[in-house]
């Protein structure tokens, strides 16, 4: 198993499409905070955008407005069906993207870390494909905040629970209503996270946190070394 269960994502693509993204965004456009730290880390720029568990392509249109040209790969066929006609797509294993070497100046990675069980292996091919000075831009949820140990039932006194320290995949979620229930998640603690940065070869160069008034988010921009 390498970027989730595909099958997962196949069998809830039309409830992710129709229901799950609409819910998200009912409140608000943009409830926590991943378009803002996409916008801000991402920035303008120009070239190819690689993004890795594209999904539907939500995250594509907001891409291209920044000046970039949108590329999307995922696992699930059943998601990319829905993404058609929003970005060039392609089916690929994140481990094992079909790109060359320093070829791409930019890739963006949102709300998708804990679908990957190893995630390490998906920042070394990033490292890989980037180009020198190229950015990274990962956007995820909050290890801190955010997992099967964390009951946010109640947003403003989210109660953390043992398991944060544990790395490894669970469907345990607090609400049947949402994603994590259905496809599952892998965890890895903040430290874990980070490191794997680190030992990819990237450079992180700016954090940002999302969602109020506990955090749900967790971005950061990292750099391929010149």
């Amino acid at each position: 198993m390498r970027i989730a269960p595909p099958a997962a994502y196949d069998d809830i693509a039309d409830w992710y499409e129709g229901e799950f993204l609409a819910q998200s965004a009912s409140a608000h456009r943009d409830p926590i905070g991943v378009g803002r730290a996409l916008h801000d880390l991402l920035g303008i720029g120009a070239g190819t955008c690689l993004e890795i568990g594209c999904g539907t392509g939500v995250h594509a249109a907001q891409v291209r407005q920044l000046g970039w040209t949108p590329v999307g790969v995922d696992l699930s066929s059943g998601m990319l069906r829905h993404a058609r006609g929003r970005l060039p797509l392609a089916r690929a294993d994140a481990e094992r993207l079909p790109v060359r070497d320093g070829s791409v100046p930019a890739v963006v990675a949102a709300m998708v870390h804990t679908d990957m069980p190893d995630y390490s292996a998906v920042l070394r091919e990033v490292a890989r494909i980037l180009c020198p000075g190229g950015i990274f831009v990962h956007i995820g949820v909050h290890p801190c905040f955010c997992g099967g140990f964390a009951d946010r039932t109640d947003l403003a006194a989210v109660v953390i629970g043992p398991g944060y320290r544990d790395i490894g995949w669970t469907t345990k979620s607090w609400t049947a209503n949402g994603l994590r229930d259905k496809v599952g998640a892998t965890h890895r603690p903040l430290p874990d996270l980070m490191n794997a940065f680190l030992d990819a070869g990237l450079v992180i160069d700016r954090l940002a946190e999302g969602g109020e008034p506990t955090p749900a988010v967790l971005a950061l921009r990292a750099r391929k070394p010149r």
